[in-house]
């Protein structure tokens, strides 16, 4: 299997690399929409996309998810945000047939993010990380947090 790992540089990348030990024996490798000082196991294994604020620039988004789902063709997308995981949940799952995986950021503790909101109606499998969050994702799972 493998696993297209999207996320924002900083906070959102700290996160979803907190559940590495999960998906290490898995293929997979990271998109990232801002280029950062990265650890040496990221190096060889991340693609950078444009940084887009919800603006035209999503549109890049949406042929740059397309590019790289095309040439890497995974699985499974997870992501815990930030606006990236949106063009890679519209392309792999409609057009790549990909399972997304979404977890809400642990910044979001009683009211969701826009991403979060969006993210909610696109993964095919949703966690958040503060029980106060359950009445805004009735479907979704609440685990606790990541960190």
């Amino acid at each position: 299997m493998k696993i297209c790992i999207v996320s924002s540089a900083g906070g959102h990348l700290t996160e979803v690399r907190s559940l590495k030990a999960a998906y290490s024996e898995y293929d997979f490798f990271y998109v990232l929409n801002h280029s950062a000082l990265l650890p040496p196991d990221m190096i060889g294994c991340t693609d950078f996309i444009i940084h887009s604020e919800r603006d035209w620039k999503f549109f890049i988004n949406l042929w740059e998810a397309f590019r790289i789902l095309k040439k890497k063709r995974p699985e499974v997308i997870l992501s815990t945000g930030a606006g990236p995981a949106v063009p890679f949940a519209l392309i792999g799952r409609y057009l790549f047939r990909c399972k997304v995986i979404f977890i809400e950021t642990i910044t979001c503790v009683d009211r969701p993010s826009m991403t979060g909101r969006i993210m909610y109606y696109l993964a095919h499998h949703f966690f958040y990380q503060w029980k106060g969050l359950e009445r805004f994702f009735p479907k979704g799972h609440f685990r606790g947090a990541l960190l």
